[in-house]
């Protein structure tokens, strides 16, 4: 796919943070799991549970410390479901690791409210970042990855999936038009962006698809 169009079909990506979390993510980056763990020093064991096992819940990574920070849950994708979709010999443990190493966006924005107004999700509420494409996307093109899907999700099926569906943007397949044979769903970043205040063109407080106020 064309960096061009990519950014033509895609003028705006989302994510959607802990509520609080903005100050945090302008200070420090907005970091995938992995470079969390890598930024408070967590090793070994105490490592391993939130990077490379099922996060069914919120967790704190240094619970009670001033520089704590809270790494979001993973409900949607239990490793009995994910040993269901997996169909290129990843494990779910490496699946977990793939996914913690990186940091995700919504390409659209009706998928941003329809994760905002997902079950586990619609009472509380979201520090949601909206970034600029023109921006963001050619200042991190080396590092951002296209997905056709939900790559954390296993519901209500286990949709097929592996490393293979994360693809550079000049690898994802594209018609003559030059649009997307699947509509872009994800866009993600290697491990983190430390200078993602440079991108951000509006952070809203928001619970279900209700903008509480605009924060940023």
């Amino acid at each position: 796919m064309d960096l061009n169009k990519l950014i033509e079909l895609y003028p705006r990506v989302y994510h959607m943070a802990e509520r609080g979390a903005w100050d945090s993510i302008r200070t420090h980056g907005l970091m995938s799991a992995t470079a969390v763990l890598d930024h408070l020093a967590i090793e070994g064991g105490d490592r391993a549970r939130f990077e490379s096992e099922h996060r069914n819940q919120k967790m704190d990574v240094r619970a009670g410390h001033p520089s704590n920070i809270v790494l979001r849950d993973q409900k949607p994708m239990p490793e009995g479901r994910l040993i269901q979709a997996l169909t290129d010999g990843t494990t779910p443990r490496q699946w977990y690791e793939l996914i913690n190493h990186k940091v995700f966006f919504w390409a659209e924005e009706q998928r941003l409210h329809r994760l905002l107004g997902a079950r586990d999700y619609r009472r509380l509420e979201h520090d949601v970042l909206t970034l600029d494409s023109a921006t963001f996307i050619p200042a991190y093109a080396e590092a951002i990855w296209l997905c056709h899907m939900n790559s954390g999700n296993t519901w209500p099926m286990p949709h097929r999936r592996g490393i293979d569906s994360f693809r550079r943007i000049p690898d994802y397949p594209a018609k003559r038009s030059g649009k997307p044979i699947k509509p872009v769903v994800e866009l993600v970043v290697d491990y983190a962006v430390p200078n993602i205040a440079e991108y951000v063109v509006e952070v809203r407080r928001m619970q279900g698809s209700e903008v509480l106020k605009v924060i940023g």
